[in-house]
């Protein structure tokens, strides 16, 4: 099988572009955020590629005056991979790894907007995620991550918003195998993961870039951690990219709830990181992080498929199964010896069982 790709010198094998490898949850996938300077609008987006599958799924989402309102679109790849479009959602990747842009065509929903993502640096690359079950792979991908700023308009309801200065976020590509589509009919006699603790925050500060993300298992141990500080250089080779591999947090809690009310990572090497929530949640169902309908990878019985729906602040309140994985916009203060910066990132949450560190016990028992 052919594809556009083809023509590209991007083989890995022997095969055409088409064929990637031989696990069916194979996945390749683009990832955006972006927020205004007073954390009034929150926008996010997502593609994704699972080529064993033959789909292909978008999705763009806003909050805007407390909604979230949600764009999807979901088709059948035939093999096709360099496609970037997915019924209205379009990306183009017009300087790589520098320039993007999204465009959301006119639909029958009420999101539009044309938004251009530009580079503050280099993409980091983060440590490998591999993770099993039992005996069964359930994770084994590369990301990488890169903060930038935003131009362009979005429109929600007719209502025009201008992305101009200080508009600025995050964007990742990630790729290899993680669950996608339909669950498995036989899972692994140990069962389907019950534990799974994951921490990100991408930080944007006036001259520099953190990321700070940790796995870690019930008993707190971490599995794959690491923070990064990138000033704002394209050239990485020159020292500006430097890694931080011993850090370790502390969290507090919302009562009642799995959400973070304030946490505070120590670097190490003088650097410590506080994060305050203080704008609006983002459910990353939205993208079909976790969505039981709209999930990665399903094949929705069509060509095309696309639907729109919202969600209010309260129905993205802890409780409801859509906001258990959420994306907080956050205030984030780096103390680096004397001199405190202060910028506004995203710390993203999702907490499922145990960790022994923070009091979390049971499946989704709200911590003490």
């Amino acid at each position: 099988m052919l594809t556009r790709g083809d023509d590209f010198p991007l083989h890995q094998t022997s095969e055409p572009i088409a064929f990637a490898g031989t696990d069916r949850n194979f996945y390749d996938r683009y990832f955006f955020n972006g927020y205004s300077p007073d954390g009034s609008v929150f926008f996010a987006a997502a593609m994704g590629f699972y080529p064993q599958l033959g789909i292909v799924d978008a999705s763009f989402c806003v909050i805007l005056n407390g909604v979230q309102h949600n764009l999807r679109a979901s088709r059948r790849s035939g093999g096709e991979r360099l496609n970037l479009s997915v019924g209205p959602i379009i990306l183009d990747i017009d300087i790589p790894l520098q320039v993007l842009t999204l465009h959301i065509s006119p639909n029958d929903g009420p999101l539009e907007g044309e938004l251009r993502f530009t580079n503050r640096h280099f993409p980091i690359e983060e440590p490998r995620f591999i993770r099993r079950n039992g005996t069964r792979l359930f994770m084994d991908y590369t990301r990488i991550t890169q903060n930038g700023r935003w131009s362009g308009w979005l429109s929600v309801d007719g209502e025009r918003v201008e992305l101009g200065d200080g508009w600025s976020g995050t964007r990742d590509r990630s790729w290899g195998v993680r669950p996608v589509g339909a669950s498995e009919p036989q899972p692994p006699p140990e069962g389907n993961f019950n534990q799974f603790f994951w921490l990100w925050t991408p930080c944007n500060f006036e001259d520099r870039s953190l990321f700070f993300h940790s796995n870690d298992d019930g008993a707190g141990a971490p599995w794959n951690r690491r923070a990064v500080i990138v000033d704002d250089s394209w050239n990485t080779e020159d020292g500006t990219e430097r890694h931080f591999a011993d850090a370790a947090f502390d969290i507090q809690w919302t009562p009642g709830s799995r959400r973070i009310a304030r946490m505070a990572a120590d670097l190490g090497h003088g650097h410590r990181l506080t994060l305050s929530p203080t704008g609006p949640v983002f459910a990353m169902s939205g993208l079909g992080y976790t969505h039981p309908v709209w999930g990665h990878g399903l094949d929705h019985g069509a060509e095309l498929a696309v639907a729109h729906d919202q969600l209010s602040e309260a129905e993205r309140a802890w409780g409801n199964p859509l906001a258990m994985h959420i994306q907080a916009l956050v205030t984030a203060e780096l103390t680096d010896g004397s001199t405190t910066h202060r910028g506004v990132g995203v710390l993203e949450q999702l907490f499922v069982g145990p960790h022994a560190p923070t009091g979390l016990a049971g499946l989704m028992d709200p911590a003490p």
